[in-house]
């Protein structure tokens, strides 16, 4: 695919489907976001090249909530160009915080583990992966470390305490590791993780904060 042409002006490389691909296999992409994630070393260029990728309509850019800058989406020709589903995307307002939020954890650990994107399972591909009809609960995303497989789930509002330890539960029987990331140490939910540890050692727990100052 690398070369080809889509319109008069634009010829698309690796880099740029790779941003069209990172844009699908997330919920919630922002600019800064796709910086990391094509590996751009100047914010400026990527912001050139993403316009470039708007004015060729293979990107939408959409204001959806005040105080978070613009998300991207991919348009109709863009998912026939990567061959994936084209049905619309279904961006809820009140999980938009949470969605960026798995991004820039995402981020953070291929930053300091160095797993490759491409080594990252999304929520969304698990999903795709089960079927349609099959809606389990599925981590947010997961990846291998060594031998170990490493499920992360980012918890920033607290669940009913029975649906976050049966989360709990499953992912110790699907994984060999549960990353979880919580707001901070002094909230209810790290309290629920912090007590089942016990019957599920598998747990680990970090601070968001750590991820966004990181």
């Amino acid at each position: 695919m690398c070369g080809e042409c889509v319109s008069s002006d634009v010829r698309l490389g690796d880099r740029d489907y790779r941003i069209l691909n990172e844009v699908y296999r997330w919920r919630v992409c922002l600019g800064r976001h796709l910086c990391s994630l094509a590996k751009y070393t100047s914010t400026r260029a990527c912001d050139r090249r993403l316009r470039e990728l708007i004015d060729a309509r293979l990107l939408e850019r959409k204001k959806i909530l005040y105080g978070v800058p613009s998300i991207y989406f991919l348009t109709h020709r863009a998912k026939v160009l990567i061959h994936v589903p084209r049905r619309k995307e279904n961006i809820k307002i009140e999980q938009i915080s949470h969605d960026i939020s798995v991004l820039d954890t995402a981020i953070y650990i291929h930053n300091s583990k160095g797993i490759p994107f491409e080594d990252m399972t999304t929520e969304k591909q698990l999903h795709s992966q089960d079927g349609f009809g099959n809606r389990a609960h599925r981590p947010d995303f997961v990846f291998t470390y060594g031998l170990k497989t490493i499920c992360v789930e980012v918890e920033l509002t607290l669940k009913a305490k029975a649906r976050l330890e049966k989360n709990i539960k499953d992912n110790f029987s699907a994984y060999d590791q549960q990353l979880w990331v919580v707001p901070d140490f002094n909230t209810k939910i790290y309290t629920i993780l912090k007590q089942n540890r016990t019957a599920y050692p598998n747990i680990e727990i970090l601070d968001i904060g750590v991820i966004k100052n990181g």
